[in-house]
């Protein structure tokens, strides 16, 4: 007799798996009338238009009251932001969205007069200011910040219009989430038994994607390419619109090029973010490629697809583990982290601040939403596997840091570049794993199974985002030499990328050159090389913490506890590690392949 597994809908989950939103605000008619109050607190602010130059105090309160105001909009925007990643179905959910990006952009018009007024002050001003008021010294980095932007800012009356145009500029994010969580459906497929399974995005990439069994594994792949071709004309209509978006702001600004734009905010050099491609594609490949090689010859495959690529190597060892359990080792494993950290982990995984169903209408992947002067959201889809535990560990190290962060600084120094966001959370998942594997040592086949999952981390970050990243770069070139940007094109590059790093051992197919489809990272700037440069300076650390103890850990939390107060590379300095050289990145890249190595010899 065949089964079908119903997916719940948002209504029908149990509370003790959701997140609980109360704790930023009771009802949503609170929400409701705290989005309708920014309106009126907005004068406040705008009153200041055209004094800024008046004196020092007058720029303290304006900020002040600017940042008063932000710490609302945050509770606001986060509220109806997770309710839309918990069910992107529920119409109220999609107005709340709505109406909040509608808020977002008429408070952004209004308020883009202190970016333009500070940038006219006569240089040397700011300094003389901040001798002279106190108060106005927690806003030094932020002022700094501003004035590097000096020689791209455009007149007050344009830079009013960009602002107001905040919406329309966002629409291409907006379109593709929304599609992609409420839009596509995927034929159902069928077990060697017979019985129907359902697909949904969030399925094949947390569960089919990495299915044991080759038959399921690749039908779910055809079931899921089926439905990606039927979008990739939209889709590349919807990223290419983002793209030239970015291009002409990088030309009305007189930027360099696109990429030194999308740079600046992350206040890294061109430098180090080529390093991090170069090195990594042309030092990593040797190894990754013997690792498909044997992931081939481990399970007797015809081919090495590149759906197989995340198949378990060890198909009937996939070690399950409840929330429950999985918590409680991720725990153990941060005590080396010492008890503040600790504290803060137990409240995450205790205290409802993850969510952990599945449900129609859930957003996919993993993601951590940490809101100023609340606690940290973290969303997931947990399925009872151990690598399950890995993903929350992950999304916990964000957690930890801006709990940290936001404990130690006012919301305007909160938040680092996006250089350094993605170490606190691979650091996790490095350190679970080590734990795992002290644990293990009697038992080869867990220590196997460890080592794989912590390839899986290097997997994600140095080949499925590294990857990304150079697809970027690529795209980003012909856009800037004006190549017209369709989905032929964007296949060809996102093929052809594969078929540098992988050469001959993986079979590029159609599905693979889609895979440009699947990630909203390239909606939001040069992202996908960040999750490299996090996990180099977390490897390093790692090492750090394994030989030296609590030095090393106390230089990590002073990292963690510094916010976005430095630039990335002295921020990263605080932990002991140097980005300024290729150093970290090669052994990183060693370190892989030592991992691999220790694999092959465990199959010898």
């Amino acid at each position: 007799m065949q089964t079908m597994e119903k997916r719940l809908t948002r209504a029908e989950v149990p509370e003790e798996l959701t997140w609980d939103l109360t704790d930023l605000f009771q009802t949503r008619d609170e929400w409701e009338k705290a989005l309708h109050d920014i309106e009126g607190e907005l004068p406040k602010i705008t009153k200041f238009k055209g004094k800024l130059g008046e004196g020092a105090k007058t720029l303290t309160t304006c900020l002040t009251e600017m940042e008063n105001l932000q710490k609302q909009i945050i509770r606001i925007a986060t509220y109806s932001s997770l309710r839309q990643s918990a069910d992107g179905t529920d119409p109220a959910n999609q107005a709340d969205s709505s109406k909040v990006a509608a808020m977002m952009a008429k408070v952004n018009a209004e308020l883009s007069f202190i970016h333009s007024e500070i940038l006219d002050l006569p240089d040397g001003m700011v300094d003389t200011y901040l001798n002279e008021e106190k108060g106005l010294e927690k806003f030094s980095k932020y002022l700094a910040d501003i004035l590097e932007a000096k020689p791209y800012k455009l007149s007050p009356d344009t830079e009013e219009a960009l602002a107001s145009l905040g919406e329309v500029l966002g629409a291409p994010y907006n379109i593709y989430q929304l599609s992609k969580s409420s839009d596509m459906q995927f034929d159902s497929i069928q077990d060697d038994n017979g019985n129907e399974l359902p697909m949904s995005f969030a399925l094949f990439e947390d569960r089919y994607e990495l299915a044991p069994n080759t038959n399921t594994r690749r039908q779910a792949y055809e079931s899921f390419v089926d439905t990606l071709k039927q979008y990739k004309n939209t889709y590349a209509a919807t990223y290419a619109t983002e793209v030239k978006k970015q291009v002409a702001l990088s030309r009305l600004r007189k930027y360099e090029s696109v990429t030194h734009m999308l740079l600046q905010p992350q206040q890294v050099t061109l430098e180090m973010y080529n390093n991090q491609l170069d090195i990594i594609q042309k030092e990593l490949a040797p190894h990754m490629r013997r690792f498909a090689k044997l992931k081939k010859e481990v399970l007797g495959l015809d081919v090495m697809r590149f759906c197989d690529l995340k198949a378990p190597l060890d198909p009937a060892f996939n070690p399950s583990t409840t929330y429950e359990e999985a918590s409680e080792t991720i725990l153990e494993a941060l005590e080396v982290m010492g008890e503040e950290y600790h504290v803060a982990m137990k409240k995450a995984l205790t205290e409802r601040w993850v969510d952990l169903a599945d449900n129609v209408g859930k957003s996919t992947g993993a993601f951590c939403s940490s809101p100023y002067g609340v606690h940290p959201y973290i969303l997931v889809t947990w399925t009872d596997t151990m690598r399950g535990a890995f993903i929350l560990a992950h999304e916990l190290g964000h957690a930890g840091h801006f709990y940290m962060a936001g404990r130690n600084q006012e919301l305007v120094n909160t938040r680092p570049s996006m250089y350094c966001i993605e170490a606190p959370s691979t650091i996790n998942e490095l350190i679970l794993g080590e734990h795992i594997l002290s644990k293990a040592e009697d038992d080869p086949r867990m220590k196997r199974w460890v080592i794989l999952q912590m390839l899986g981390t290097y997997y994600h970050n140095f080949v499925t985002h590294l990857l990304e990243a150079e697809f970027q770069r690529r795209v980003y070139t012909l856009a800037e030499n004006g190549t017209p940007l369709t989905a032929s094109v964007f296949c060809e590059q996102k093929a052809n990328v594969l078929k540098d790093f992988w050469g001959d051992t993986v079979e590029i197919d159609e599905g693979a050159s889609l895979t440009w489809m699947r990630q909203p990272h390239y909606y939001m700037g040069l992202y996908p090389y960040t999750y490299s440069a996090g996990l180099t300076v977390a490897t390093a650390a790692a090492q750090m913490i394994k030989e030296e103890g609590q030095p090393a850990v106390d230089r990590w939390l002073d990292m963690l506890k510094a916010g976005g107060t430095l630039k990335p590379l002295d921020l990263i300095k605080l932990s002991g590690v140097d980005m300024s050289k290729p150093d970290a990145i090669k052994k990183a890249v060693d370190y892989v392949g030592s991992l691999i190595d220790d694999l092959v010899e465990s199959y010898q």
